[in-house]
């Protein structure tokens, strides 16, 4: 199952869900991008939006506007649609309408392979230094294992003599619907609230995100000048 979490107020880009990629909302851009994938459905807080998913033959379902993430929103879609706790939920954020549908895949079969208690999963790329000192594009850091130690807006780590390679953080998340629930049952952490990052809440309880490098030309959207920029380098 495919959850494409879409808010329509963000105070960075009005509207933004529902932006023009090249002639379609961006939205539903992204949900064609992950269709053949699973079953896509948008969770919203906007009618307008429902409104416009039936348009072009998606599923849409209303969803409070009270949420703070979008994990929170897809997690009150998992329960109207009855999820089972074993079942797969991939948040693609609605954000990122030039996502390949390799990179979802993969993190679809990363939750299904994954044995764990709580099972998290994400991914990331390599990104040059420049674009490492964006606050608007998140980066992380691994350990060993290729578990998350850390996300932030800011450039990590920090490196005296700039020769080391930087991750790029990918807005997908993969869960089990057990640990979907329990993510969400947990109060949001004090570096979520900091970094504006929902990922640190799982973290921040003590459990894994385990992360998945992938070749990815996507990123995610948080102003007109992203999507300017990536429709003039993604053309």
């Amino acid at each position: 199952m495919i959850i494409i979490p879409a808010r329509m107020a963000s105070t960075r880009f009005p509207r933004k869900v529902l932006a023009d990629i090249h002639g379609t909302p961006m939205v539903i851009a992204t949900a064609k991008r992950v269709q053949t994938l699973d079953r896509v459905v948008i969770a919203t807080d906007s009618q307008e939006v429902v409104d416009i998913a039936k348009k072009y033959g998606f599923e849409a379902i209303m969803t409070s506007d009270k949420h703070q993430s979008g994990t929170d929103r897809i997690y009150e879609a998992s329960e109207i649609l009855g999820l089972a706790d074993d079942e797969c939920v991939v948040n693609v954020q609605a954000d990122e309408p030039f996502i390949e549908k390799e990179v979802v895949a993969k993190v679809i079969n990363k939750v299904k392979s994954l044995n764990r208690d709580f099972t998290m999963v994400s991914c990331y790329k390599n990104i040059n230094p420049d674009f490492a000192t964006d606050p608007n594009h998140v980066k992380v850091i691994m350990d060993v294992y290729d578990d998350a130690i850390y996300f932030s807006r800011s450039k990590i780590p920090y490196d005296r003599e700039e020769h080391r390679d930087y991750y790029g953080h990918l807005g997908i998340y993969g869960f089990d619907k057990k640990s979907l629930k329990a993510f969400c049952q947990y109060r949001p952490a004090p570096l979520e609230e900091i970094e504006k990052l929902e990922q640190l809440r799982a973290i921040y309880n003590g459990h894994k995100i385990a992360m998945i490098k992938v070749d990815s030309k996507s990123f995610g959207i948080d102003s007109p000048e992203d999507l300017k920029r990536a429709l003039k380098e993604l053309a």
